[in-house]
């Protein structure tokens, strides 16, 4: 796509509805974001009261007023595969299309903001990353904390995930395993001579099956803890008793646990087996104590919950930034073939992070 062409024009910019229309219709499946990244940099390079930067595919962009405090509106400009839902269509107060609820409904409202709001009460760091949908070796805000850690730098972090409107606080971690079993190979037509790895893996199933997930209230969110089967591998042929078998499980759990606790609670519930790690992410604390994450609560007038899942909130809370998630999009829609966001909720999200935002 030609600089030339870009859809991002200023009566788009206007309006978060018509500009969530239209990054919807800029296609930038993971790994494929240099289009959309150039259309966003070519827009916040020609705004003058934004300092902008570019890595990757990743656009950043900054006051410097000499506010007192700093704070992030963050969006990832990526979406998983799309499934004959581009270009975006309206159908009364809906919108469709890819990416319409994860999440170019919250980017939209960051770069309309960095457009249109020159004076915040705050100074403000809008960032557009690239690859948050795949592995976290690819992902813009990852790739930016290794090469320019002074970018992130701030008081609060708001990241725009679908929260359909919610303030959604902190987020859980996540813990994938892969726990073994052990046999005898033999041919199946003699089996007594071997030991079956696959039915041994049922003691692992049983475990799972009565595993009591623990729910925790921390800072008024409720966090409810899930430890889940997610894939089965074993096997060797049609006539032999197999000797190995391997259940995959995810360990989501509460921002109150460290990873280390979250590893060592695993072995625990599967002592006696192999176990090996292969996957941990810190969660993220609620983060609702900072000026700026008290204000925007005030601006948006209703109790957060807590984040049942992984968002890059985490990123920053290993910074000690605290951070929310909040955006117009609907987290359960999210990769649907039938994707698509509420109309009303993206004029009034933009509304209560413009109320926030502005000099009071």
């Amino acid at each position: 796509m030609r600089l030339m062409e870009n859809p991002l024009t200023p009566e788009v910019l206007a309006d978060p509805v018509a500009l969530t229309r239209a990054l919807v219709d800029i296609e930038s499946v993971s790994r494929h974001e240099k289009a959309i990244a150039d259309c966003v940099e070519q827009v916040l390079r020609g705004v003058p009261h934004l300092t902008t930067y570019r890595h990757g595919n990743t656009v950043m962009a900054r006051t410097d007023l000499g506010r007192a405090q700093r704070v992030v509106l963050a969006g990832h400009l990526d979406t998983v595969p799309i499934n004959n839902n581009v270009p975006a269509t309206v159908r009364g107060d809906l919108m469709y299309g890819c990416g319409t609820s994860d999440m170019k409904s919250g980017v939209a409202y960051a770069l309309h903001l960095a457009v249109t709001l020159p004076e915040p009460r705050y100074d403000v760091t809008y960032f557009f990353y690239e690859a948050e949908e795949i592995e976290s070796t690819y992902n813009g805000l990852f790739l930016v904390s290794e090469a320019y850690p002074d970018w992130l730098s701030a008081d609060f972090a708001l990241l725009l995930e679908p929260t359909h409107g919610i303030v959604e606080a902190g987020c859980q971690g996540t813990l994938r395993a892969t726990v073994a079993t052990s046999g005898v190979r033999a041919h199946s037509a003699r089996s007594w001579y071997g030991v079956n790895a696959i039915h041994a893996a049922v003691d692992v199933l049983r475990r799972l099956e009565a595993y009591e997930a623990r729910r925790t209230t921390i800072e008024g969110c409720e966090y409810r803890e899930g430890m889940n089967a997610v894939r089965i591998e074993g096997g060797v042929a049609g006539n032999v008793v197999p000797d190995r078998c391997v259940v995959e499980v995810n360990f989501r759990f509460a921002p109150d646990r460290t990873p280390e606790q979250a590893e060592a609670h695993v072995r625990e519930v599967f002592a006696g087996f192999e176990v090996t790690i292969t996957d941990l992410a810190a969660g993220a604390l609620p983060g609702l104590e900072a000026a700026p994450a008290q204000e925007f609560l005030a601006a948006v007038g209703t109790a957060p919950i807590g984040k049942l899942g992984w968002t890059d909130v985490a990123r920053f809370a290993a910074l000690g930034t605290p951070a929310l998630n909040f955006g117009p999009g609907d987290p359960n829609l999210a990769h649907h073939p039938d994707e698509h966001v509420e109309i009303g909720k993206i004029r009034d999200g933009a509304a209560v992070l413009r109320r926030w935002l502005s000099v009071a």
